[in-house]
């Protein structure tokens, strides 16, 4: 039996590119000091504070509605999916705080026992954090500077 081998002029076809919307711009500069990209992280803070509690409403667990929003970051969050964490952790630091315990830095210790916490918490007590979070958030930091306008 003969044995078939692609010939250099035989090749297979290139697999096809995923088509979609591109992606967010990154920062410019260091994205500390770029106002708008600053905006968009706190817009994508609220954006996913709606989502959890979304999330909640269909039965998920608080940490299952916060974890992978950085796999999703570019398309429901616009921003770039290498600052989704940054996103996820504003969002559960929030989160603790409105629950009354102490968050400290959003990537600390304190943070995830807080979520621990908060997530053993009735459904209806976990969504009243999360509104009372969104709420302070939208009210109290805004991220833009008056020179970003």
């Amino acid at each position: 039996m003969p044995r078939w081998k692609l010939s250099r002029r035989q090749t297979l076809p290139a697999p096809a590119t995923a088509v979609g919307p591109p992606a967010p711009p990154g920062p410019n500069g260091f994205w500390l000091t770029d106002p708008g990209f600053r905006d968009r992280l706190h817009s994508a803070t609220l954006i996913l504070l709606d989502l959890i509690e979304d999330a909640l409403d269909d039965g998920f667990a608080l940490t299952e509605a916060l974890d992978g929003a950085r796999d999703h970051a570019e398309h429901m969050l616009g921003v770039p999916s290498s600052y989704g964490v940054l996103v996820e952790a504003e969002a559960a630091a929030l989160i603790v705080q409105a629950a009354g315990l102490e968050a400290g830095s959003p990537f600390g210790l304190a943070v995830a026992q807080g979520l621990a916490s908060v997530g053993r918490l009735p459904v209806d007590q976990q969504r009243h954090c999360v509104r009372a979070a969104s709420s302070r958030y939208a009210i109290t930091a805004p991220s833009f500077s008056p020179h970003s306008r």
